[in-house]
């Protein structure tokens, strides 16, 4: 029996629910990477990163090559960078909201 699109959405979204995840994708954004260079931006024990980086490569989210002794990961899709951009969109436009509202609270704007 197929998974609804729901529950495979659900479990997408359960994916890139741990902020290693989200940070290494958006450090691919910028393009390619190698194990290496993801290591020195983290600064993270290099077990933790292989774990995280398995993850999003079980769930086909990063593609990894390997380069001789060098293992070099990319976004499997640019749809992956699209979704963080707009991530980053919804959630400038939250803060922007909750801002408001805590400048209301604190009588800072007529309400």
């Amino acid at each position: 029996m197929p998974v609804p699109m729901y529950q495979a959405k659900a479990e997408f979204f359960r994916t890139l629910g741990h902020p290693v995840r989200i940070r290494v994708l958006e450090l691919l954004q910028r393009g390619p990477l190698p194990v290496r260079d993801l290591l020195v931006e983290l600064d993270i024990e290099a077990s933790n990163l292989s774990q995280q980086l398995a993850v999003l490569r079980r769930a086909g989210i990063v593609n990894a090559t390997r380069d001789g002794a060098t293992v070099v990961y990319a976004l499997s899709t640019p749809d992956v960078a699209e979704l963080m951009v707009a991530a980053r969109r919804i959630l400038a436009d939250l803060l922007a909201g909750q801002g408001e509202l805590l400048a209301e609270l604190r009588g800072e704007t007529p309400g």
